[in-house]
């Protein structure tokens, strides 16, 4: 007679320990690249290896989309560095946007989100496609309802956060995270970076070292040079891109005003984010309209076809004779340069692919 009364007991406890189950998810510190600065991680977002992974789900998760077949990764393909190749993204409604889709990697380095830099973190750029009518066009209560439904994600966001609930701020949190670890540091340039500032190099560094060609040690001198391509103010160091906005000379009118119509400050009139010149052979169509399809066609812009404007960049010093002017030569050597950004390794990274494949 007293056995069923401890089973009445011990099933009581079980459920207690249910409601009220306790998780600690496991910290991830990210490994930076020896040429890199720090990471600066949110206090609100540390990483865990739970988090990442839950956020690589995300990321490729289809029913965050309204009609259920898109994902972040439709307009950030990882062949592309994460990028789109079309001009513009097409959302679920057959709707173009009116901007190029913005490559991701490196974006634990950023301090600014979106062409014209409306945000100002990771997660809260997250926040926006979801909802935005001319892209995945859905309700984030919606989207957290289908998640919830499902018992893998309700046991996912438990062992990430170590809490109940799944929730919009929880989803952003976990992508940003998955994000950060989507790195580009092994092209030939950081080789050459490396090697030119003294850094210690690998092994296999250094293999990659003796085969870097005099051509695109040149390109690279060309790209530095004041009175050659006059690339460095604009994109340098590690990153290869300085934290600015600046209107490249693209157009004398605007059709897109960029960070004014952020900030309402007409000085800032055609400005845009200045990105990252890593990858760039995987990124095209390139500028923020997408209108260059070629890297031929970007050298040429900046060689002859500046456009002078009241806002445009003081630190262009040859706009006012259409560009840098480089001859045929000089043209190549900047091309062969721009081509050792590229990074085979982070596109092939088995943890960035879509865990649903």
């Amino acid at each position: 007679m007293k056995h069923p009364v401890y089973i009445f007991i011990f099933l009581g406890l079980c459920l207690s320990c249910n409601k009220d189950r306790v998780y600690s998810p496991t910290p991830f510190i990210i490994s930076t690249p020896s040429h890199f600065p720090n990471m600066i991680i949110p206090a609100d977002n540390p990483m865990t290896e739970e988090g990442i992974e839950l956020g690589r789900f995300l990321f490729y998760e289809k029913r965050l989309s309204g009609d259920n077949t898109m994902n972040c990764a439709s307009c950030h393909l990882s062949e592309n560095a994460f990028a789109e190749s079309s001009q513009y993204s097409t959302g679920i409604d057959g709707i173009s946007g009116t901007r190029n889709a913005m490559p991701l990697f490196n974006l634990g380095w950023e301090e600014f989100f979106f062409w014209d830099g409306r945000k100002s973190t990771l997660e809260s750029q997250i926040l926006e496609p979801v909802p935005n009518p001319i892209e995945m066009h859905q309700e984030w209560q919606q989207a957290v309802e289908k998640l919830n439904a499902d018992i893998f994600y309700r046991n996912a966001f438990f062992r990430a956060f170590g809490e109940e609930g799944i929730d919009a701020t929880k989803v952003s949190k976990a992508i940003a995270q998955f994000l950060r670890t989507i790195v580009s540091s092994s092209s030939k340039y950081d080789v050459m970076y490396k090697y030119e500032y003294g850094i210690q190099l690998s092994a296999d560094e250094n293999t990659m070292l003796q085969n870097i060609e005099v051509e695109e040690w040149a390109g690279y001198d060309l790209f530095k040079s004041l009175n050659g391509a006059d690339c460095f103010h604009c994109h340098n160091g590690p990153l290869m891109r300085v934290k600015k906005f600046s209107n490249n000379g693209l157009d004398d009118s605007f059709s897109d005003l960029g960070r004014s119509l952020v900030t309402n400050n007409p000085e800032d009139d055609g400005k845009f984010k200045v990105p990252s010149l890593r990858n760039i052979e995987l990124t095209a169509p390139y500028m923020h309209d997408g209108r260059f399809s070629t890297l031929d066609e970007v050298i040429e812009h900046y060689s002859s076809g500046i456009h002078v404007s009241p806002t445009i960049d003081p630190l262009i010093e040859y706009a006012n004779q259409g560009g840098v002017q480089l001859d045929a030569q000089e043209k190549v050597l900047l091309k062969k340069f721009l081509l050792t950004l590229t990074d085979t390794v982070f596109i092939n990274n088995p943890n960035f692919k879509d865990p649903f494949n």
